[in-house]
């Protein structure tokens, strides 16, 4: 809804990318468009029917989606 709610990049997480990339193909193969999740910064709060969520991605782009 045009608010900022969380803020973060990947030097905050606990474990990095590679590691976990590393990690979970030890136990499988991951396939192009496959997506590792790997939780959420603080900041998060309640969505409601109507709201919007845009998520963006620096150099590559926002990703905007309605709540229903």
């Amino acid at each position: 809804n045009g608010e900022l709610r969380q803020q973060a990049n990947t030097e905050q997480m606990v474990f990095s990318p590679a590691f976990l990339i590393a990690f979970i193909t030890q136990v499988m193969t991951l396939d192009p468009g496959d997506v590792i999740m790997t939780g959420t910064p603080s900041g998060v709060g309640p969505l409601h029917p109507g709201d919007e969520v845009t998520v963006e991605v620096e150099r590559i782009g926002k990703l905007t989606n309605p709540v229903s």
